[in-house]
C-alpha cells in the first residue's frame, strides 16, 4: 500500500460515501452524512465543505439519489484515485478509510477486532479524540484566554490535560478536550484529570466540542469544577483478565 497524502485520503472518504451511501455510513457508524463529513474532515485537519465536494464529485457514477456535479467532467487526480480502488469491496474499503483516517493506523483495526463488544468505537474515537482535538487547534486563537499563546500537544504524555497553552511571562494554561457527537450529553473526566483541575483551579479550562452530527460549535469552561457544571463522582469495579505462564530453563 503507498503512502497517502491527506488530500487523497479526502478524496478517498469522498468516494467510499458516495458509492456506498446510507450502506457506507452505517459500516462506519455514522449517523448521517453532516457527521461522517465533520468528523472524517477534522480528523485529516480539512473542511468538512470539500469532503462533501468531493463526494458530490463522484455522485454522478454511481446509483445513488443525489445528482452530484453532473454537468461536468471529473477531475482526473479524482478519477485516477477512483479506478484505483472504486472496486474495493465495502469491507476493504471501510478498513482502508479506518487505517487511513485515523492516527492510529493498522492499530485501529486491531483494537476493533479485539473488543468486538465496543460498538462504533471508529466513530467515538474520532469525535472524542481525534476531530475534536484538530478542531481545537484549528480555532484556539479565537478564544480570548488562548490569543497569542503557543500550542503543545500533550495528549500522549498523560498529565492530565491534552494542550499546555504557553505565553512568555505567564503561568502556563492546561485545555482538556472533549467531544460530543450532539449539541448536548455526557461529559466525563478522568481522577487523573479531575484532580489536576483542582491544583490549577483557574489555570484549567475545559474545551467542549458539540454537535458533531450537525454542525460542530464549541464552548469553553474555565475551571470546570467551580462552573455551571455539576458533576457526580461515579465509581464502577472492573473485572480484568490476565493470562499467565511460566518461562522454565
Amino acid at each position: 500500500m503507498r503512502i497517502l497524502s491527506t488530500r487523497e485520503k479526502l478524496i478517498l472518504s469522498g468516494l467510499f460515501l458516495s458509492r456506498f451511501d446510507e450502506a457506507g455510513l452505517k459500516v462506519l457508524g455514522f449517523s448521517g452524512f453532516s457527521e461522517a463529513f465533520n468528523a472524517l474532515a477534522l480528523s485529516l485537519k480539512a473542511s468538512p465543505a470539500s469532503l462533501k465536494n468531493y463526494r458530490d464529485e463522484f455522485d454522478p457514477y454511481f446509483p445513488n439519489p443525489r445528482r452530484g456535479w453532473h454537468k461536468r467532467a471529473i477531475r482526473t487526480y479524482c478519477k485516477k484515485l477512483m479506478d484505483e480502488f472504486g472496486a474495493l469491496s465495502i469491507e476493504a474499503f471501510a478498513t482502508l478509510i479506518k487505517t487511513e483516517v485515523s492516527v492510529a493506523g493498522d492499530i485501529e483495526i486491531i483494537e476493533e477486532q479485539a473488543d468486538a463488544s465496543e460498538s462504533n468505537s471508529f466513530v467515538r474515537r474520532l469525535v472524542t479524540g481525534q476531530a475534536a482535538e484538530n478542531y481545537f487547534e484549528r480555532v484556539f486563537q479565537t478564544v480570548p484566554q488562548f490569543y497569542r499563546h503557543d500550542l503543545t500537544n500533550t495528549t500522549g504524555l498523560g498529565c492530565g490535560f491534552d494542550y499546555k497553552m504557553s505565553r512568555e511571562e505567564s503561568p502556563f494554561l492546561a485545555v482538556e478536550v472533549k467531544g460530543l457527537t450532539t449539541s448536548t450529553g455526557a461529559i466525563q473526566l478522568t481522577s487523573k484529570e479531575h484532580k489536576v483541575a483542582q491544583f490549577l483551579e483557574d489555570r484549567f479550562f475545559l474545551f467542549v466540542v458539540r454537535n458533531f452530527a450537525e454542525k460542530p460549535f464549541h464552548t469553553v469552561f474555565q475551571n470546570p469544577l467551580n462552573s455551571s457544571l455539576v458533576f457526580d463522582r461515579r465509581e464502577s469495579v472492573a473485572v480484568q483478565v490476565s493470562w499467565s505462564t511460566c518461562i522454565g530453563r
